[in-house]
This record gives structure tokens, sequence and C-alpha cells, in this order.
């Protein structure tokens, strides 16, 4: 694996582990973008979709107010602010990492006190106001090249080259000399032929001519060819190279100059940052997929990736749905290209792109998950809270951590004893409680799935959270997982209120020296003991699995 899977990013509120790829969420509400455009229309619609995003398995929801699509109608930073700012409210209320997609210092000012995590400029804070911003702010800061058309360097042609035969060559004069020697021609044949001298570069009118001097060669040599074949009746035959000058030719413009000016923006605009005091493991960089590029110069910046990552900062792909997708894959419309940004994005995450940004999230992670699952051998340490207050309650947390070691990708490494706590959470009986801590190769979404799966097989019906708590057989959480923070309506981690949940951290007491500490230094606040719930009572002895 890349040796950038180690890394990490620096945004508001800590750092974000880059040791496996994030994915980005999109969530436009703007009424033109390119590939949704008033699909999120009302805060209620939008905060709906990125739930589900993030359910889904996006750890960033990447909220934009304003499209950038070719022909984009600019608004201000005003009405910016009145289409998103309630919207990333109640998802940084909920826990989420959020991201303002934003050309504008004020809007990207405003998010940023309201607790924004990341701001992402789509014109990479070319605008000195937006710099003032960033330097202001401890935001993640994504730099995007985007430079219009009339700034960019010129659209480049395809690459041309010559074989040694070819008199456009270094090697034409070499070839010149020795078709006239074997066919006792003039020495000034191939002058006579009018060829000009090779060009690096030709355009389709070059080529033209030279498919036109190519012809009247190949006849002068087939004269020229008969007429040796006439002096030399009875000789041994002499087998001419073949007349017909070959050409190769290259499907693609030459990547240096593209990639000069790619890398040469990113890196000139991360040095400005750095220089008005930002630090540089705040600053991520994205090449800008389709900003002032053809179909031919993206496909060469996405198969540049590798270089752009030894830049030193995480790398963002953010080609989903673009038009250039759309072309090397044969699909119009950008509703239908997600498969074909799918494959786009996993060569770049396998080059070493840190953070793909993604319309499709839950296809994207379920092709993520098993394309790591298959390259990767990282661990990460987790933990999971059990709760019985059915039965033979400590015998149903040993059969809970029987069958979690028997989890794909995933072993049990310490397991607590079993304790008493008091009735909490609206629960009318004493529970019997334990923690276990994980190594696992999964995602947590993954996690959660098979831990749930667990809990079905131990009888567990979970029902409607209107009807209240309910008795349980088995009930695992997963509160706790090392490097990772999301939330959503389907998972949370760190799960909420841990900090104030007695019969949690006093059994992982059992598994690490300081619970307090461990948890206080990755975010979590831990409240003093008599102002937890569900209070330890007693110690029921170790759990035999």
């Amino acid at each position: 694996m890349p040796r950038q899977d180690e890394s990490t990013w620096r945004i508001a509120g800590g750092e974000l582990s880059l040791a496996r790829p994030r994915v980005m969420g999109i969530l436009n509400l703007t009424p033109d973008s390119f590939s949704d455009g008033g699909a999120h229309g009302g805060e209620s619609a939008a905060l709906d979709h990125a739930f589900k995003l993030l359910d889904e398995g996006a750890d960033i929801i990447d909220v934009g107010g304003e499209s950038t699509r070719p022909g984009f109608i600019p608004v201000s930073a005003e009405e910016e602010a009145a289409r998103i700012v309630g919207v990333v409210r109640e998802l940084l209320a909920a826990g989420a990492i959020v991201s303002v997609d934003t050309r504008h210092a004020a809007t990207a000012k405003l998010c940023a006190r309201l607790g924004v995590q990341i701001i992402n400029d789509v014109t990479g804070f070319t605008d000195p106001a937006m710099v003032d911003v960033a330097a202001e702010t401890g935001c993640g800061l994504i730099v995007c090249r985007s430079v219009s058309r009339t700034q960019d360097a010129p659209v480049r042609s395809r690459r041309m080259t010559y074989l040694d035969t070819d008199p456009r060559s270094k090697m034409g004069e070499r070839a010149r000399a020795k078709a006239s020697q074997m066919a006792d021609a003039p020495q000034d044949l191939l002058s006579a032929a009018g060829l000009a001298q090779p060009e690096v570069v030709a355009t389709d009118a070059e080529d033209a001519a030279f498919d036109e001097e190519a012809d009247r060669l190949e006849a002068l040599m087939g004269d020229a060819a008969m007429r040796l074949r006439g002096s030399t009746a009875g000789a041994p035959t002499t087998r001419l190279v073949s007349p017909r000058l070959p050409r190769r030719r290259f499907t693609l413009p030459e990547a240096a100059p593209i990639m000069r000016q790619v890398m040469g923006f990113l890196g000139d605009q991360a040095r400005e940052l750095m220089r008005h005091g930002v630090a540089h493991d705040r600053i991520a960089i994205d090449p800008g997929a389709g900003f002032g590029t053809t179909v031919d110069e993206n496909v060469v910046i996405q198969r540049a990736t590798t270089q752009m990552v030894s830049m030193g900062y995480p790398l963002v792909c953010a080609v989903s749905r673009k038009r250039f997708v759309g072309a090397v894959a044969d699909v119009t419309a950008a509703q239908d290209r997600d498969a074909a940004s799918l494959g786009v994005a996993l060569a770049s995450v396998a080059a070493g792109a840190r953070i793909v940004r993604t319309h499709d999230v839950a296809s994207f992670v379920q092709a993520l998950d098993g394309w790591r699952a298959m390259s990767s051998d990282a661990q990460s340490r987790a933990f999971v809270a059990m709760g019985s207050n059915v039965g033979d309650r400590v015998g149903y947390l040993a059969r809970a951590v029987k069958l979690m070691d028997e989890i794909p990708l995933t072993c049990v490494s310490a397991v607590s004893d079993a304790y008493e706590s008091d009735p909490a959470l609206g629960i009318a009986t004493p529970v019997a409680n334990a923690v276990c801590e994980l190594r696992t190769e999964l995602a947590p979404r993954v996690l959660l799935g098979h831990l749930q799966e667990v809990e079905k097989t131990l009888g567990r019906m979970r029902k409607d959270p209107s009807e209240g708590p309910q008795p349980r057989t088995i009930d695992l959480d997963l509160v706790f997982y090392e490097g990772e923070r999301h939330a959503g309506r389907h998972l949370t981690v760190p799960y909420a209120d841990l900090g104030q949940r007695d019969f949690v951290l006093v059994p992982m007491e059992d598994l690490m020296r300081d619970p307090v500490r461990y948890l206080e230094g990755a975010g979590v606040a831990v409240a003093e003991r008599e102002d937890r719930i569900g209070i330890v009572r007693a110690d029921l002895g170790p759990i035999d699995w």
C-alpha cells in the first residue's frame, strides 16, 4: 500500500486518520448542478439525503450552494449561505464531519464559526480573502486546481514520433542515404520529393500533408527499385526496406507540460497558504478533474496520481459523474456515470488518493470495502459494549464473545469481567455488562452489521424505538473504533454519551491502564463517576467463552 496510508489530515476539532481512504458524500443544494440540481430542495429533504449518505458509509458530507458546472450562474455569498447554513447547523449538531464547498470568503468564514471542519475551495485559494480565512481558522483545506481555459495552457495535440525509416526522423539522413545507394538513385532523391524536417507535434493538416508526401516518396522509391532490379538481373536479390514509411501515433497529449501546470498550481497555492501561517498537515490537494481540461488531459492527470501524491499532501479524487468519465465509458447522462466513476476512483485510490468525493456513496463504499479486504491487512482496535438483562445473563455475554471471534477479518483480543449495574436509559431491571476488545480489518459500518447479526443469532429482536427500551438477551454497541469519527442515524462513533456510561467505563479498566485518559485523548469528554449513569454495583467475575 502507498506510504500515504499512514498520514493524517488535521481538520477543525482534531485529526482525521487516512489509514483507510475517506469517502466524501456530495450534497448539492443548488438548482442547477450538472448532476443532481434541485434534487434535494428544502432543508428537510437535504438532511434526509445527508444522513442517508452517512449511513451508507460517507465519512464527510461536502455541502455546496453554488454550481460549478460549465456555464454556471454565479450566486452571491448571501444567497449561497441562505441555501446551506441551516443544513450545516443540523449536520454539525449531529456530530458529522462537514466540508463546505465554496469560493466565497464570507461563506467560508461564517461556516467556520459554526464549526465546519473543512473548507473546499474550488478556486484553489486564489482569492486573498480566502487565504485570510484559511489562516484565521483551524479548518482542513482542499486546494482545488481550477483555471479557466483562457488562463490555462493551450490545448495540446497528441504526440507523434517516427520510426528510423521515416525521412522526418533523426535517423532520416542515414535512411535516405541507404535507400539511394540501394536503388542507385541520385543522392538528392528525397530532397526532390520536397519533404520537410520533422516537427515534434503534428496537426491534422500536417498529417494530411505527410500522407501525400509519403505517397510521392513511395512512388519515387518504387521507380528506383525497378531500375535496381533491371540493372542486377541474375544477381542475388537485395531486399529493400518497405517503401511505405511507417509512423507511430500516441493516443494522449504529452504528460510533462500538463503535469507541470497542474502540480505547479497546486504546489504554489499550498506554499502561499503556508506563508500565511497555515500548517502543512491542514492542506489537501485536488487536481480539479474537468475544470478547463479536455478528456485526454483529464486522463493524463488521473494517470499521474502517484506523482501528485508524492507532493506530500493528501490527494482528493473528485471525478464523480464528470463528463470525461462518461467519454471514456460511452455514457452520456451524468446520472448514469456512477459505475464508470467508481472504476476511475478505485484506480486513483490504488495509486495513493486518500479522499474520494462521490455522489453514489453506497456503491463506492461497497467496492472500496471489497478492494481493501484484498489489498490491505491493516488492523484497527475497536471496543464493543455488551449487555444482557434476560435469563442467563453472563451466559449470553459468553456466547456473544464466541460469536464475535468468528466474525471475518476480526478476532477477540481481550474481554473484561462481567459487571452488574444499576438500571439505566429506561431499562427497569439490573443489567450484566462487559466490554470486548476486538482487532479488526473491517470498516466500522461493516463491523456493526456483523454485530447485529450476532444479536439476531442470540434472539435479540429490535423493535421500533418509539416503543421504548425492551428486555434483551444481548445488546452489542460499537462504542469506540480507534481513529474513527462518524455520525449518522445508523452508526455513531464514538458512541453517544460514552463518557457518561459507568457500565462501559468500569469494564474498560480491565482492558487498559487508564481508559479515561485514553478516551479524552481521542476527544471523548468523560464525566466524574458520581455524574455518570448505570453505576456498576458488583463484579460478576470472568467470562468463560
